[in-house]
């Protein structure tokens, strides 16, 4: 839900403003002066602005000015009871994308704002990605509103000032070689190459060659000297992706590296000086591999030396009304479709999801909503296999509500000591693998009493109970389904 600030001192104009706005779907803020206005947008994080340009105190085009020396980008619309020309042209120079004459139609001021964002979704979109190319991503480039990322953003603009290894640990898909891209650029070397290398991705016989590069004739197929990944990073940066997933005999060669800035390409016969600066990144811990022996311990502690975590999506979901405008404009874009933005019902089952694939997914799943999308707006319809297993969970946990499994741990200090009368020493515990007939229970039994124990603890998240088990995602919805757990109440 987009958040729009009213700075207005006519009280009526703002209320009204506001009502126009709630019952459009978007978050209004009101301010009665051209100060209170500013210290809003200081402390709160505001999509667009609708600015009144006669004010006492402080004028709309003084607000404008002040928003322009602190840097301030959001999109402005001025509303005036003057109609002139030369009011509305001074307006647009000091920074307005748009104006209206009050009283203002209540379409006239949704489409106005609307125009607005979408307006500033599209610039976001092409300088972000202008920047990527160019190798000039920096943090202000990053799609964020999140407070959990502000750390992230600190650290890095910290990181790029110096050539420290860099480690970022996160889930897959949440953005980690953007922020490796973005502590490039605000490093010494944001002229100089970025080279990305998948380490889980090179075949394990071709690695040392792709790395470090190989001469004419040093095996089958090598038909001419060959530069590696470092020697093309020289003087840049090289991002090793999926580090984790580097094999044993590699990460001593890959040490020596770092350690002393030298390579020995494959059937060289002397060793070449390299200055690369080293951000690697993981989807795993990188300690506990090292701990259970499949990673060395030397090379994790030369790599760890100023680590990053990324939070996955559903622990900044803050960021969500963000990105979905921004890929709704980019796609948009790509695929000349009008569609401006998602309607109240879409954004709250977007927000409902807990996006176990993070950015990636969201990014992808918009993408495949805006091409079938029917109407300007998307709708929950737009988004079926996002409702399809929100609407499976709900089901699974109204199932298990008269489901018998395991009660809830009690503390030892909130336990009750029975009555002698309750006592019944001589009668044996019934063991929860034993049935009703003696016998011991057989196995699918006891199965789909754990899975449903699991889906009621975990509230249905199948990602979350798929970890707990140990079982893929896959496994556990065929289980879901061949034990009848995803039958409705009716059956």
């Amino acid at each position: 839900m987009a958040k729009v600030l009213i700075i207005d001192d006519d009280p009526v104009q703002c209320r009204l403003s506001t009502e126009i706005l709630k019952a459009n779907g978007y978050d209004a803020f009101e301010a009665l002066s051209g100060p209170s206005g500013l210290q809003i947008l200081e402390e709160t994080t505001i999509d667009a602005v609708i600015l009144d340009l006669v004010m006492p105190e402080m004028d709309g085009m003084a607000v404008m000015n002040e928003m322009t020396k602190r840097g301030m980008k959001h999109p402005v619309i001025v509303q005036t009871a003057n109609s002139s020309i030369e009011t509305i042209v001074t307006a647009i120079r000091h920074g307005a994308v748009d104006f209206f004459v009050k009283p203002v139609a209540p379409e006239r001021l949704t489409i106005s704002l609307q125009n607005a964002l979408k307006r500033q979704s599209l610039e976001t979109c092409l300088r972000t990605e202008r920047n990527r190319l160019s190798g000039h991503f920096g943090f202000d480039d990053i799609i964020t509103k999140s407070p959990v990322m502000n750390r992230v953003k600190e650290l890095g603009s910290k990181a790029g000032a110096s050539n420290i290894p860099v480690l970022i640990e996160g889930e897959s898909g949440t953005g980690k070689e953007l922020v490796a891209r973005a502590i490039q650029a605000s490093s010494k070397r944001a002229n100089k190459p970025f080279v990305t290398v998948n380490c889980g991705a090179i075949p394990p016989n071709l690695v040392e060659s792709i790395l470090f590069g190989h001469k004419k004739g040093s095996f089958t197929g090598a038909i001419s000297d060959q530069k590696g990944k470092f020697q093309e990073a020289d003087g840049g940066t090289l991002f090793l992706d999926e580090i984790g997933e580097l094999p044993l005999d590699m990460q001593v060669k890959l040490l020596r590296a770092l350690q002393e800035g030298e390579i020995e390409p494959v059937g060289a016969t002397k060793i070449e000086k390299v200055d690369v600066r080293i951000v690697s990144a993981t989807n795993k811990r990188l300690l506990n591999l090292t701990k259970e022996g499949h990673f060395r311990e030397d090379l994790y502690y030369r790599l760890n030396v100023f680590p990053i975590y990324l939070p996955p999506l559903r622990e900044r979901m803050d960021d969500l009304d963000a990105l979905i405008a921004h890929f709704i404009a980019r796609f948009a874009s790509e695929e000349g479709r009008q569609i401006s933005q998602c309607n109240s019902a879409a954004l709250s089952l977007l927000k409902s999801y807990d996006w176990p694939g993070n950015v990636r997914q969201l990014e992808n799943t918009i993408y495949r909503a805006v091409v079938l999308a029917g109407s300007a707006e998307l709708e929950p319809s737009d988004f079926p296999q996002i409702g399809a297993t929100i609407a499976g969970a709900e089901k699974i946990r109204s199932q298990l509500a008269s489901h018998p499994h395991m009660s809830v741990p009690v503390h030892i200090d909130d336990l009750s000591i029975p009555s002698p009368s309750e006592q019944q020493p001589d009668m044996k515990e019934k063991d929860r693998f034993v049935g009703q007939d003696g016998d011991i229970e057989p196995l699918v039994h006891v199965e789909r009493d754990l899975i449903a124990f699991a889906l009621d603890q975990y509230h249905g998240k199948m990602s979350a109970v798929a970890r707990a088990l140990g079982i893929g995602r896959s496994t556990l919805y065929r289980k879901i389904k061949e034990y009848g757990l995803e039958e409705s109440d009716a059956a």
